[in-house]
């Protein structure tokens, strides 16, 4: 079809973001100025609308491409609204609010100049000058490359509202209009601002501000027709000169002109007169009666002109053009101008055209140097809008302009449909309701309760639900209902609230004005609301839409050259058009639910044929068939429309930007339609397109049957085929479903996805080492909710298609200019096409990142039973999906589907692809082993190893894979607790190295689990060594405390009856505790450990009960010192020329005894568990004495062969410090006495704790005699080295034993007075006076043995008394032994002499 032609024909409205917030507007109040009459602002004007385009709009390297303001009227208050369709405006709304005054209808002029935006706005009593900054001085940059930027009222909080050079107040000059409703402003090229308003005696006032940066005084002229000019300054009280007009000269449209220099001021006067002023002049250069263009205008010339409308269109090659509308009851005409000039400055009209409508009440018109757009009300109050090229058409055939249409009035439902939800559904769909008019039913509902309207669209649609079942709760007087009761009630509430919606709609939808761009061609509709945008209508959609009356012979010529194809197309539509007027909504429902639920379109295509059939009253059907007798060639016209409508085409996109435009270019086209508007812009243009095709492709397949209903004779005539009609049939089944997928998308809302699904899908991005575009998106500018299409269009077709339209432009991008009705048409056309094509792939990413999971599974559900795309990639990305969605097993039988088609697509080649480009498997291994992977880490083992056990047998002679799979296998059953099973596979591990990492795992693993049963009896058929090696490497370097490695690898020999290795793990545990452990708990282990060493020797016979001494790898020089590295924190060398220590069962027992008495030392003193984990019996004896244990040091000494000489003089010291401590070491004392089994206790008196300690020693002497008396002379060099006195027990009882020892102690400690009376005594035991107390059996006499005497010791003494003579008691202690000696000696001398004698006889 010759589609270019359509563009011209018709156009279709789309709404702008409905989903979004109600604006939120900054509100400023501008106050009243001088003496502002307030009564004089209680008038009321009616509600205008406006737009002003930026000059350079329609350049693509423009700051200010795409962007326009436009604002909105209403009593006192102005709107003001900047929008962008490439970037996302902040700050972008004000309202202002002037006291006292009401603002004059279409009362905003908006102008540019190369700094500034400036507005100029009046009311009925004040005129105001807005200076804001143009945009290319607040970005000054000529790209546009960030996603959203400051609106030019960002700052409007920092304007001074009544700075008088910029507000004045309108003075109060006799002949003003005290009405008026126009007005018109501008400014001069001087930078004046002129404001323009009616006279009552048919002239102008214009006031005039001066620059705002120059200072000067503000005046008033009026320009009147007789051409006298009178100077008003402010502040005088000027004459009222008046002409002969009278009151229906008076201006009632105002327009104006600026030429160069002068400005020409237009007005359409109530006489029906169009005069031109000249300001520069002032006076009227021409004055033109609109009567003599009208046929027949008697009826008018008694009535005033109010209804008439005039309007401006400037063309730089073409000149001025003036579009005036005059109105008559019945119908209304437009007449259009060109201003021609002659000489001596004189103005003509050239009447170009002639237009006339039978609608009555104009809204708005706009007029082009080309084209009139025009708005009315019919009488049905809908809003229709029209436009007609003026000079190419003259037949007046004005072209159509589908409305976007209100929600149906009724909601009909099935008694299986629930009230809430399908009123929701209703309410919510995008492209319905908007979010203003659903807060201000909202609103009125709850009258009375405090409710936030500031409400996202999920928000809302809670709150909503929330307050139609406030209300019906409130209703409920009963306490039981019947489901029917309820279901009606219910149905009764959400019908309220749904009405009081479509109200709110209907009125937000009301029509103000038009916007139209002359740069970019853009027409907007400004009403209540919102903002809606018209597009071209395709030419397929036009024929559909289009009534058969509205149909011009031009249709035909559009669809094809031959007439008798068009002729047959034509008659095609009417057809299809017929059946769409007769299908019912129950009947459209059967096809869409049989789309949605993935069953057969033809056979609901089939059912609602038969119910088309059955209901048929009047008799439409008949009406088919005759019109499809007129078509020659129904096959060939039935292929033209499916090949049109077909958007598969051949067309290869750029994959991104071309990277051979300048990078300028290419980030300046990077934001071209990038706004949220844009995007629901093209969303509703798509949506649009897809529903009309839909309808179509529905009421095609119907006609299709109903042709093969008929037959062939019938219909088609010999030589047709049944085939061509099957092919058809099959051409127009996928149709439909694509369609209606894009239709769906467009309608469905991303939903929210809770964060845990977030970030598993980062997890999986992670895994599937795929780019997270994501991150950057997370920062974009989205103020609502996004369908699918607007997604899949923000973050993916617009940039390739951008791409694609300037990838080869036929003019230097430069001088390129943006037309919107092209540029939508091409980028809609193209984004249904890119939906089911490669870029899916790209879209599969993209919603991914955006959280979209639930949506997109139903996407690729419905995309499935038709497309044949990368089915592969479909069938992965809904496996992820599925994942998502916790639907596992769905999600692996999409996973395997998909692995056939590995190597045949893009999207999972690259999936596949290493980093480094290499290829380490076969493609299907490295995608399985992706998916594995990817099971992984969303947490599902199940799968995990019915996915690898699947795949072992394509795995085959691959080793590499064998070994990966079954190690996953391995890892997964040992996660899942199957322990078995994980030991099994194990076993089956090809790879060694991996092997010996899954045993170390595995022991790990059931050691923390504590199932040391099953790791014990394990057979580990040629992995023993590997396996001890293992548990004992894990024994040596973990925490002794916190894992039991080592009572799991006694336990593995004891299994195996190899008690000797088990002595020796539990001898090397027992060291290890004492040296590292370093706590009560640990001397019991180790105690235990030892215990159990011995017991295993005992197990084995005599000359096998040995074991070799641990290697002192586990033995530190500190207590908790690495046993890698030294005092520095360096690796310490390996021992070299160690030797080995035999160790027998005696040995044991004895490290057995020495761990008990370490806990009987902690236990009773805690403080000592610090070093006696690690002592040697030496030390031992040495912490045993000073924790008072002398039974267990003595015990301890008898067991290793040491001598009690650390126990007696230990014992010897506590005594000391008892007879020289106080209460509190007695009281102390009384512990570790107790802990020493005394030979008898004293019950004859009170014992002290010190009389216990000596007789404790008196006990422990008597008891452990040794040769030499060696314990004795410790006791008392101890006591006599502290200079404590001897007990007299202690001298009487080392009398017995060695007298001479004890003198020779004294002389060493200088008890010379002890010492003499020693001698004195030992010398009258000598010679028998007392000798038993010294152990002398016999004392001297001539028939005992001899005797003795220590005369060194003596002779010592002696000296000692003699060395100073001075000391008369050291003189009287030596007579005395002196004299004690020579009575010895005369004894001895008497005895020797008697033994003599006795021998001689």
């Amino acid at each position: 079809m010759a589609a270019a032609g359509a563009l011209e024909r018709s156009f279709v409205e789309l709404t702008g973001a409905e989903r979004e917030r109600p604006r939120h507007f900054r509100e400023f109040t501008v106050c009243g100025i001088g003496t502002a009459n307030a009564l004089a602002g209680a008038v009321k004007y009616s509600e205008s609308a406006g737009g002003f385009y930026y000059m350079e709009s329609g350049k693509l390297f423009s700051v200010t491409r795409n962007r326009f303001i436009h604002w909105k009227t209403s009593g006192d208050t102005l709107e003001l609204v900047e929008e962008s369709l490439d970037v996302n405006l902040l700050n972008n709304t004000v309202r202002l609010k002037f006291q006292n005054c009401s603002l004059l209808p279409a009362g905003v002029h908006i102008s540019e100049t190369q700094n500034h935006v400036i507005i100029l706005i009046l009311t009925n009593q004040t005129v105001h000058r807005l200076l804001l900054p143009h945009p290319s001085r607040m970005y000054r940059s000529e790209l546009v490359i960030e996603s959203q930027m400051q609106s030019i009222f960002t700052d409007i909080g920092k304007v001074d509202f009544r700075d008088p050079c910029n507000s004045q107040l309108i003075p109060a000059v006799p002949g003003l209009s005290p009405n008026s409703t126009t007005s018109a402003a501008w400014l001069s090229n001087d930078g004046d601002a002129l404001f323009a308003l009616p006279s009552a005696s048919g002239g102008i006032f214009v006031l005039k501000l001066p620059p705002y940066d120059i200072p000067g005084m503000v005046s008033v002229v009026e320009l009147k027709q007789s051409s006298v000019m009178q100077r008003l300054l402010i502040g005088w009280m000027p004459t009222a000169i008046r002409g002969d007009q009278g009151l229906s000269d008076r201006p009632f449209a105002l327009a104006v002109h600026c030429v160069e220099h002068d400005a020409f001021i237009f007005a359409l006067c109530q006489d029906h007169k169009l005069r031109m002023w000249s300001y520069k002049d002032q006076m009227c250069l021409m004055a033109a009666d609109m009567l003599e263009y009208v046929p027949t205008f008697k009826d008018l010339r008694l009535a005033a002109g109010t209804g008439h409308k005039l309007r401006l269109a400037y063309s730089p090659s073409m000149g001025l053009y003036i579009g005036v509308y005059m109105h008559a009851p019945k119908q209304g005409q437009f007449c259009i101008f060109q201003l021609v000039s002659t000489e001596n400055n004189r103005y003509s009209l050239d009447h170009i055209s002639s237009l006339f409508t039978s609608q009555e009440t104009l809204i708005d018109f706009a007029i082009t140097s080309t084209d009139i757009w025009a708005m009315w009300h019919d009488a049905e109050n809908q809003t229709v809008v029209k436009y007609i090229n003026y000079e190419h058409n003259a037949a007046g055939q004005w072209n159509s302009v589908f409305m976007h249409s209100l929600p149906e009035e009724e909601i009909i439902l099935r008694d299986d449909q629930d009230p809430r939800e399908m009123y929701l559904q209703n309410l919510f769909t995008p492209g319905r309701f908007i979010n203003a008019a659903l807060c201000k039913a909202l609103q009125i509902f709850c009258r009375g309760t405090e409710r936030n309207l500031d409400l996202s669209w999920s928000e809302l649609k809670k709150e909503v639900t929330l307050a139609v079942e406030s209300e019906l709760q409130g209703s409920v007087t009963e306490y039981e209902f019947s489901q029917e009761e309820f279901r009606n009630l219910q149905q009764e509430f959400w019908c309220k609230f749904y009405a009081c919606c479509l109200q709110y709609q209907e009125a937000l939808s009301h029509p103000l004005a038009l916007h139209l761009n002359p740069h970019t061609n853009m027409v907007c509709l400004l009403k209540k609301g919102y903002l809606s945008f018209l597009v071209p209508s395709s030419l397929v959609d036009h024929l559909y839409l289009l009534p058969d009356e509205n149909l011009l012979a031009e249709d035909e010529a559009a669809i094809s050259d031959d007439v008798d194809v068009a002729r047959d197309v034509m008659c095609l539509i009417k057809c299809l058009r017929l059946i769409g007027e007769s299908v019912t909504m129950d009947m459209s429902a059967v096809m869409e639910m049989s789309c949605y639920n993935l069953q057969s379109p033809e056979k609901a295509a089939e059912q609602i044929l038969e119910d088309l059939i059955t209901i048929d009253v009047e008799n439409v059907m008949e009406d088919i068939c005759s019109k499809l007798q007129e078509i020659k060639n129904p096959i060939q016209a039935i292929g033209l429309l499916v090949r049109e409508m077909d958007y598969e085409t051949e067309v290869e996109m750029e994959k991104g930007f071309n990277p051979a435009q300048p990078l300028n270019i290419r980030l300046n086209l990077s934001q071209l339609y990038g706004s949220n508007t844009a995007a629901c812009i093209v969303c509703r243009g798509v949506c649009k397109i897809a529903s009309t095709r839909f309808l179509i492709c529905r009421d095609l397949l119907i006609l299709q049957h109903l042709l093969m209903r008929l037959g062939d004779a019938v219909i088609l005539g010999a030589g047709q085929l049944i085939q061509d009609q099957q092919d058809l049939l099959h051409r127009t089944t996928p149709l439909l479903l694509s369609y209606y997928l894009i239709k769906w998308g467009s309608q469905c809302l991303a939903t929210d996805v809770p964060v845990d699904a977030l970030e598993s899908n980062l997890q999986h991005l992670s895994v599937l080492e795929l780019t997270d575009s994501g991150a950057v998106m997370a920062n974009k500018f989205v103020s609502s909710p996004q369908t699918i299409v607007e997604l899949f269009f923000q973050e993916v077709a617009r940039k390739h298609i951008i791409s694609h339209l300037f990838s080869q432009p036929k003019a230097p991008l430069s001088q390129t200019g943006l037309n919107w009705p092209e540029m939508i048409t091409m980028i809609s056309g193209n984004t249904p096409f890119m939906l089911t094509d490669y870029y899916l792939l790209s879209l599969f990413e993209e919603f991914g990142n955006e959280s979209t999971f639930y949506a997109f599974k139903d996407y690729i559900q419905l995309l499935r039973p038709w497309c044949q795309v990368n089915v592969g990639s479909c069938r992965f990305m809904l496996g992820r999906c599925y994942l998502v969605t916790g639907e596992g097993q769905k999600a692996l039988d999409c996973f395997r589907h998909a692995a056939s088609e590995v190597g045949k697509e893009e999207f999972l080649d690259r999936l596949i692809r290493s980093e480094d480009g290499e290829i380490v498997s076969t493609p299907k291994m490295q995608y399985y082993d992706k998916v594995l992977r990817l099971l992984d880490v969303v947490g599902l083992p199940e799968l995990v190893i019915q996915l690898a056990s699947s795949v072992l047998t394509e795995a085959g002679g691959d080793w590499k894979s064998q070994a990966t799979l079954r190690t996953c296998i391995f890892k997964h059953h040992l996660d899942l607790g199957h322990n078995s099973q994980a030991y099994e596979a194990l076993t089956q591990i090809p790879d060694s190295s991996r092997q010996l990492d899954c045993l170390r795992q595995l022991v790990v693993v059931l050691c923390e689990r504590s199932q040391l049963q099953d790791l014990v009896e394990f057979p580990y058929v040629n992995l023993h060594n590997e396996v001890v090696a293992i548990i004992e490497s894990r024994a040596r370097a973990v925490d002794l405390m916190t894992h039991n490695y080592y009572e799991l690898l006694y336990a593995f020999h004891v299994f195996r009856h190899n008690y000797r290795k088990a002595g020796t793990v539990m001898f090397e545990y027992g060291m290890r505790l004492g040296r590292e452990v370093r706590t009560l708990r640990g001397l019991e282990k180790q105690g235990n450990c030892y215990l159990a060493a011995v017991n295993c020797l005992r197990l084995i016979r005599p000359e096998y009960a040995w074991i070799v001494h641990p290697a002192s790898g586990a033995v530190y020089d500190r207590p908790g010192a690495s046993p890698k590295r030294n005092h520095d924190g360096e690796c310490t060398a390996a021992p070299t020329n160690r030797q080995i220590e035999i160790l027998e069962l005696g040995d044991l027992e004895k490290e057995c005894s020495l761990a008990r008495i370490r806990l009987t030392l902690a236990q009773h003193d805690p403080a000592a568990v610090a070093v006696a984990g690690s002592s040697s019996a030496e030390e031992m004896v040495s912490l045993l004495v000073q924790a008072g244990l002398f039974d267990t040091a003595i015990s301890l000494c008898q067991t290793f062969k040491l001598p009690l000489t650390p126990v007696f003089e230990g014992l010897a010291f506590k005594c000391i410090k008892l007879q020289l401590g106080g209460e509190a070491a007695q009281a102390e004392a009384w512990s570790w006495l107790a802990a020493n089994q005394l030979s008898s206790v004293i019950t004859t008196k009170e014992s002290s704790a010190t009389d216990e300690a000596w007789r404790l020693l008196s006990t422990y002497l008597e008891r452990y005699q040794v040769q030499n008396n060696l314990y004795h002379h410790c006791v008392i060099n101890k006591l006599l080295s502290h200079g404590v006195p001897l007990p007299n027990w202690l001298i009487n009882s080392y009398k017995k034993v060695d007298a001479a020892e004890l003198l020779r102690l004294y002389l060493n400690y200088d008890l010379l007075e002890e010492a003499v009376d020693l001698v004195s005594e030992y010398v009258d035991a000598v010679l028998g006076k007392g000798h038993q107390y010294f152990g002398i059996e016999f004392p001297l006499s001539a028939t005992a043995p001899m005797v003795w005497l220590p005369y060194s010791s003596i002779d010592q003494l002696l000296q000692a008394l003699g060395e100073n003579s001075a000391n008369s008691h050291n003189l009287a202690l030596s007579q005395k032994i002196l004299d004690k000696l020579e009575d010895y000696q005369q004894k001895v001398d008497k005895a020797t002499r008697d033994l003599l004698y006795r021998r001689n006889l």
